[in-house]
Parts: structure tokens; sequence; C-alpha cells
């Protein structure tokens, strides 16, 4: 399928100049170099001055040919986005940045949802993406007209769900290098040079702790723990900003109606209570862990009664 932007368009022929050097088996740097030339319509004085602008001219342009030539199947995309993973990494450094690679993603794929869904998932496994910027990027202004598709809500789960597997694997791997630290230490501490040449037990204490792998030191113990805590960090950033959103259209939903003198509990409303609903339950073991920083941040007293009791149904379940 051949990409057809209209002439006029900003890149494209840098676009047309892509196809041809991605279908001529390019690499990574040949497709940055081809980026490069592209204006950027922002500047440092649009951004936070500690961080650098990124170029959203250079993402629209990679982003919708790569994904264009890889929209045979499924299998075709995941291989673009695999050989290309240096571009998007180097074009991807901000969070606002990612954002901008979803939207282009979703208006390549509008019509084409499951397409959307697999493609996140792969962008969030080979860290393209971050958990954060998905969530944000399904509660944006774009999205207001896709906010009631199931799609959209699959992956948004699936985002949380990646989310809390991070989490659990870092949690394994740190409790498994403590207690191979612990054998370690108990080993050396309890065997003398001459009991552990005679000691029949002694030597299979040995035996077991030398063929358990490689022993961890504490210094990479405590590396584990401070990637675990960071990992903690990440997933209550990632329900803030979901919980944030959740309250930002619901009151905002409340006010107009209250102010138009309309009745609040229309379809739109129901569903979308619903789906709030929905990630209490569906992630409720997570959730807890961060109910008290929720209660004192986002859902305190001075919320509507109609939003601060979906929490409280939430948490006197969890009592």
């Amino acid at each position: 399928m051949l990409l057809c932007f209209p002439a006029s368009l900003p890149g494209t022929a840098t676009a047309h100049k892509l196809v041809v050097a991605i279908r001529q088996k390019c690499n990574a740097e040949d497709v940055l170099n081809e980026l490069n030339d592209l204006p950027n319509s922002r500047d440092a004085s649009d951004t936070d001055m500690a961080e650098a602008p990124f170029n959203p001219l250079k993402i629209d342009v990679f982003v919708q040919t790569l994904l264009n030539l890889g929209s045979k199947s499924f299998s075709h995309s995941f291989a673009a986005v695999s050989k290309f993973h240096a571009v998007f990494k180097a074009l991807a450094e901000t969070e606002e940045a990612q954002i901008c690679i979803l939207h282009n993603m979703f208006e390549l794929w509008v019509d084409h949802q499951q397409m959307m869904v697999v493609v996140v998932d792969k962008l969030l496994k080979v860290q393209i993406v971050e958990c954060s910027a998905v969530a944000t990027w399904v509660f944006s202004k774009e999205m207001v007209g896709e906010f009631t598709k199931m799609y959209l809500w699959e992956i948004l789960h699936l985002t949380i769900k990646k989310m809390n597997q991070h989490v659990t694997k870092l949690s394994r791997e740190m409790n498994e290098a403590k207690e191979k630290l612990a054998r370690t230490v108990e080993s050396s501490s309890s065997e003398s040079e001459d009991e552990a040449a005679a000691s029949p037990n002694a030597q299979k204490r040995r035996k077991n702790t030398e063929g358990s792998g490689e022993k961890p030191t504490e210094e990479q113990v405590e590396r584990m723990e401070e990637k675990l805590e960071a990992a903690y960090v990440d997933q209550k950033r990632l329900f803030l900003i979901i919980f944030q959103r959740f309250i930002m259209i619901l009151s905002e939903h409340l006010v107009k109606c209250d102010t138009d003198g309309r009745d609040y509990d229309t379809d739109w409303y129901r569903w979308t209570v619903g789906r709030l609903q929905q990630v209490f339950m569906m992630h409720h073991e997570q959730v807890q862990k961060y109910s008290s920083t929720l209660e004192s941040l986002l859902f305190t007293s001075d919320l509507d009664p109609h939003i601060l009791d979906v929490f409280h149904q939430f948490t006197a379940l969890r009592a």
C-alpha cells in the first residue's frame, strides 16, 4: 500500500524518501538522518526550558510512514516497530512525545481498533511508550469521540496490567535475591573449615547453595530494592492519573448538568461511572495499596458525593 500525503503537507517529500529507504532495507541511522532536515514548529520558548522540545513533524512523518508500510498484518507491524526501535526511542524521550506517537497511531488506524490494541501493547512491551503516557492519551480531548468504545478500555486495562506485572516481577526477583543472599551468609557463618569437610549435612547445604545459581551481592540487592521502589512510584502515579481524569470528566459533566438544569443521570454518565468502578474492582489489590493516598489527594470530602460514593463503596468492600 502506497502512503499518499498531499503534496502541500509539510514533510511529504521526506515521507516519500522514507518509503523508498525503508523498502531498500535502510537502518535506524539512515531514517534519523532523513528526519533531521524536518523543521520544528516548536521551540524552547513553547516548553519548559529544562526540557528540550520534541519535533511533532518528525513523529508524524516517521510513525505514519512506518506503520502504514507495516499495515499488511500484525506481524509486519511488530517487525517494523522492532527494526526501528532505536528511532522510536530517539523520538519518544518525553511523555509528550510518546502521546504524540499514540495520536499518530490513532489517526492511521482509527478504523482498525484491534490493530490499535496490539500496537499499543507492543509499544509498551518494548518500552517505547510508558504506561502513564497511554493513560493520559486515553483521557485526552482528542479521544473524546472514542471514549465509550470498548477497545479504548481494553487498552487502558492492558496498560494497568503491564504495570502491575512489572511490579510483581521486580518484587519476586528481589525477594529471591534476598533469600539467596541470606542462605549464602548463613552457610558461611555456620560452617567452620573442619566441620565443612567432615559433616555430610554441611556438605549437602553447600551443594544446594552452590547449585542455586549466581549469588547476588548486597549492592545488587540494594539496586534491586531501588528499582522496585521506583516501580511502585510509577504504579502509584499511573493510578493517580487515571482516577484524576475520571474525577475531572465526571465533575465537569455534573457541573454542566446542574448549570443547565438537566438530569445528570445520562447513558454517558452511567457508562463512565461503570468504567470507574471496573478499574477499582479489576485492580483492587493494587489500588488498595494506594487508597490512603487517593483519599488524601483525590477523593476528598469536598468532591461531589456522586463520585465520592464510588470510592467509599470500594473502601467499604475492602474493609
